[in-house]
């Protein structure tokens, strides 16, 4: 896409917010703001010249998920290889939804169909499309199963399925969905209602709006005693998107203050860890953030079940201690073991953000990794720890950090070159450094833009990975227009195109 069609469809997104900034405003903000000039100017990058000069290898490639990160591959691909064999197999005829505007939606500033994109819209010209699911990976046959019936084989083969959304793993929840995926009947039975809600699927998104203006009208005559309890979870393990459950606590408070109710309404987040972030820069901001909002925290609880008769959650709250115990010859020494112990709280309005885990037909296969099953792959090159033709990106890649859309705009370049030198009988080169972005929604104008990478987290740094020279740790509105205006347009029309 030319730059100019990014920056019109930049401007389409502030059309539908008028209320915001208008047209004339933002286009003047665009034309002066170095960050701008890098988004237009990172939405028409081209391939690179690693792959730009493998134009005559060949070999049958299959693309397992056509959401972001398997689309954008495609087309990358496409654009890199001559006479590409490409192969993409997706069930889902909107797997190219934007998933990080349903914090937005759950908010009450998008709508759902600010975020629908259909799949057969985005598939890269010549790229062939197999619309069902795969139900077996044979990587020692290079062939996989679909539906059950039908076998695809590959020289190379992909791994972009995302993950799943276990909802199931919580006492009380009901099922394991996808994001965009309609069947989440189960589900639906408990979240969605009675003040009990997540943003992680679509449907659940919407109904988040709606559960936090039903909040709002409660808390407009609530008398006491007290106030209604407003709960935020984050569960134990890796997962997409890790700072949506503060976003979308940040965006309850903002609409409580907004209705002129948040004095009615306490606010507490309860996450596994023992930290509001991993990088050092971004846990002491947020904290700031949450003392200036009284929001309250308790750190070391889990989620495990819910009772949605009562309104109660209960939560695994856990610490490491010291035990003793004897080794083979009865000597003793000591170990740190997890205790835990059950603590229950009543809510009025809760945010489950539930646990995470790759789909059973990667986890459970030759490619995938104990728990949460997902793809072990080395966490620089992208390629398989087992077999050398089979490399994954995005959410179900096996890599310490990276479950965001950011990372999976770097990841597959990273992808796309090292594959493409494979096919051309060369070892994997191009390195992907952890790079992460959350824009973590602060309040209805103004984001955090938290950056990190691996070096960010070794020991002793704790340091943040900015591109722009502004201080990551302060809300800003620019980065507001960045998340509402920007992101979207170079995501869809930049990386599905294979250039962002």
């Amino acid at each position: 896409m030319k730059k100019n069609e990014i920056l019109e469809e930049i401007l389409n997104e502030v059309d539908k917010h008028p209320e915001i900034m208008s047209r004339r405003d933002a286009l003047k903000y665009l034309t002066i703001s170095p960050l701008a000039a890098s988004v237009l100017a990172s939405a028409t990058v081209g391939a690179s010249s690693a792959s730009a000069a493998s134009a005559d290898v060949s070999g049958k490639i299959v693309i397992v998920g056509g959401g972001l990160a398997g689309m954008s591959t495609a087309a990358r691909l496409n654009n890199s290889i001559s006479n590409a064999d490409i192969t993409v197999i997706e069930p889902d005829p909107i797997s190219v939804s934007y998933q990080p505007g349903q914090t937005l939606i759950g908010a009450g500033v998008w709508e759902l169909s600010d975020i629908i994109y259909k799949r057969d819209e985005f598939v890269p010209k010549g790229v062939k499309l197999i619309k069902g699911t795969v139900t077996n990976i044979d990587a020692k046959n290079n062939k996989v199963t679909v539906d059950g019936s039908q076998e695809v084989s590959y020289d190379q083969l992909v791994v972009a399925t995302g993950i799943n959304l276990n909802y199931g793993a919580i006492k009380g929840l009901e099922g394991e969905i996808t994001s965009a995926g309609t069947d989440n009947a189960a589900t639906k039975k408990t979240i969605t209602q009675d003040g009990l809600h997540s943003i992680y699927f679509q449907d659940g998104a919407v109904a988040t709006w709606k559960g936090i203006q039903e909040l709002i009208e409660k808390a407009k005559s609530h008398k006491g005693p007290g106030k209604l309890q407003a709960i935020f979870t984050h569960p134990r393990g890796p997962l997409k998107c890790g700072g949506a459950p503060k976003k979308i606590m940040y965006l309850t408070h903002a609409r409580l203050e907004e209705a002129g109710v948040r004095d009615k309404v306490e606010l507490t987040f309860y996450p596994n860890g023992g930290g509001m972030f991993g990088i050092k820069d971004y846990h002491t901001a947020i904290l700031k953030q949450f003392e200036a909002r009284d929001f309250k925290w308790n750190y070391q609880h889990n989620l495990v079940a819910v009772d949605t008769a009562t309104k109660t959650a209960t939560f695994d709250k856990w610490k490491m201690v010291e035990k003793e115990f004897l080794d083979e010859m009865d000597e003793p020494y000591m170990k740190k073991v997890e205790v835990s112990e059950p603590v229950e709280v009543k809510y009025d309005f809760m945010h489950v953000t539930p646990p995470m885990k790759a789909p059973d037909v990667v986890g459970k296969s030759e490619i995938g990794s104990q728990g949460p099953g997902w793809v072990t792959v080395n966490k620089e090159t992208l390629q398989s720890s087992f077999f050398p033709n089979v490399w994954s990106l995005g959410d179900v890649a096996g890599v310490p950090m990276g479950k965001t859309g950011g990372s999976a705009r770097k990841q597959y370049k990273v992808v796309v070159d090292n594959m493409i030198s494979v096919m051309s009988g060369k070892e994997p080169t191009a390195k992907y450094d952890g790079y992460t972005v959350c824009p973590l929604i602060t309040s209805i104008g103004t984001v955090m833009l938290a950056e990190f990478n691996w070096a960010s987290k070794e020991p002793g740094s704790g340091e943040n990975a900015a591109s722009f020279p502004l201080d990551p740790t302060q809300e800003r509105w620019i980065w507001w227009l960045l998340k509402v205006y920007a992101l979207k347009p170079m995501t869809i029309h930049g990386m599905l195109s294979g250039k962002a």
